[in-house]
């Protein structure tokens, strides 16, 4: 019996400390928003630039679309937001709620499976007829049951709460109070649960030593004298021509109806050079090219008469034709919206951003995907360079594309669920 208690008091020390680390117990509405706004503070700095870009451009969109709903939608776009960024910030709230309440239930049976079969049960044991006796010896066995269950299902939780690998900061118990219990235990000789303490304690020095142990420098390498190889006479590469079937990957086939009502097939512009635009005019990095630049309109005039045909695919889940014919009215486009609201093309092509650009050549084949250019909006002053504008010079002058695939930029694309 004794050997249980230590055990379950070894237990209830590691829960009161994670218990406390993660302040479930005194913490303030106030103080969670505040840890909250911390989590998000660290994940910022832990950005790229372009990541940064990116979040307050959604942060940005998000505002807008707050002022103008109605608080209808704002609860719907509250429920939406929970979910999206529930797994952002490390376990979540929720986890962590369950698997405290989980714990607290485990030490309860912990504590029924203990009472069951107490001292006064034991005491009075010789004064018990043998059918009581078999009866009492029945219940601790079934007791000593339930209490190495309720043990191995509070460790079990204890380890959701550290989170995967070894503990994180602030979740470790102190080493002194284990040794006390360890201590006691050798002293009770209670030998199986000084041994497991034993172990607990030399595993939480390790890790303790590794993340204190600054990283030192790498052994320098030693130098190799330089191989001398024989002269020998390499065939010179042949030049694979622009329109070489094996340079990059097919272009999905799809047939879109415009906002306009055209129908758009791209099997029927074959032979000619294609640009993709995922364009959603609700998102900052879009409309910046339109609106305080004139990006895409300037490049589609620009190569109009040079065999390329542009394209600008609306994969919104939420957009309708009216604003769609407005935007092209409005910013004079010269080239038509398709309308792709149920996903299917963007996904197909693996569109992740507003904008997201393509390019296709005349055979059929992507031969750069990525980003309009390497300035988020107009980060860069000068010396911005424009990806697809030099691969359509590249593509018009049949040369091969010197930069295929560069990271998109913008908004995510808001794809049907």
């Amino acid at each position: 019996m004794n050997r249980h208690l230590i055990s379950t008091v070894a237990v209830l020390v590691v829960l009161a400390v994670a218990w406390t680390s993660l302040g479930q117990d005194a913490e303030t509405t106030g103080a969670r928003v505040q840890q909250q706004r911390e989590n998000m503070r660290q994940r910022f700095e832990n950005m790229s630039e372009a990541e940064r870009e990116k979040f307050r451009a959604e942060m940005q969109e998000l505002r807008e679309r707050w002022q103008s709903m109605s608080e209808e939608e704002r609860e719907k776009l509250r429920a939406e937001m929970q979910q999206r960024f529930a797994g952002r910030i490390g376990t979540g709230r929720q986890e962590q709620l369950k698997a405290i309440e989980a714990i607290e239930e485990q030490v309860a049976k912990l504590k029924a499976a203990m009472q069951s079969t107490g001292r006064e049960a034991r005491g009075s044991f010789r004064d018990l007829s043998e059918e009581e006796r078999a009866k009492l010896r029945e219940r601790m066995v079934k007791a000593g049951q339930e209490r190495q269950r309720a043990i191995r299902a509070i460790e079990e939780q204890l380890a959701k709460l550290r989170g995967p690998g070894r503990p994180q900061a602030g979740r470790q118990p102190p080493i002194g109070e284990l040794r006390a219990i360890h201590n006691l235990a050798v002293k009770e000789e209670a030998t199986q649960t000084a041994k497991r303490l034993e172990r607990l304690i030399a595993r939480y020095q390790r890790e303790s030593r590794g993340r204190e142990r600054e990283p030192g420098p790498r052994p320098e390498r030693l130098e190799r004298p330089p191989r001398e190889r024989p002269d020998r006479e390499r065939p010179a590469r042949q030049r694979r021509d622009v329109q070489d079937e094996s340079s990059g990957r097919r272009a999905p086939a799809f047939e879109l109806n415009s906002f306009d009502g055209k129908t758009v097939n791209l099997s029927d512009y074959r032979g000619k050079i294609i640009v993709l635009e995922w364009l959603n005019f609700e998102c900052p990095f879009s409309r910046y090219h339109y609106q305080t630049k004139n990006t895409m309109v300037e490049l589609a005039n620009k190569y109009k008469g040079k065999n390329v045909v542009w394209f600008a695919v609306n994969s919104t889940n939420h957009t309708t034709p009216g604003p769609n014919k407005t935007f092209a009215e409005k910013y004079k486009l010269p080239f038509v919206i398709l309308d792709d609201r149920s996903g299917k093309v963007g996904r197909a092509y693996g569109a992740e951003t507003t904008p997201h650009m393509y390019i296709i050549n005349p055979k059929g084949r992507i031969v750069y995907e990525g980003a309009i250019d390497d300035s988020p909006l107009g980060r860069k002053k000068e010396g911005v360079v424009n990806y697809v504008d030099n691969a359509l010079a590249e593509l018009t002058a049949r040369k091969a594309v010197s930069t295929p695939k560069t990271k998109p930029y913008g908004c995510t694309v808001k794809y049907a669920r």
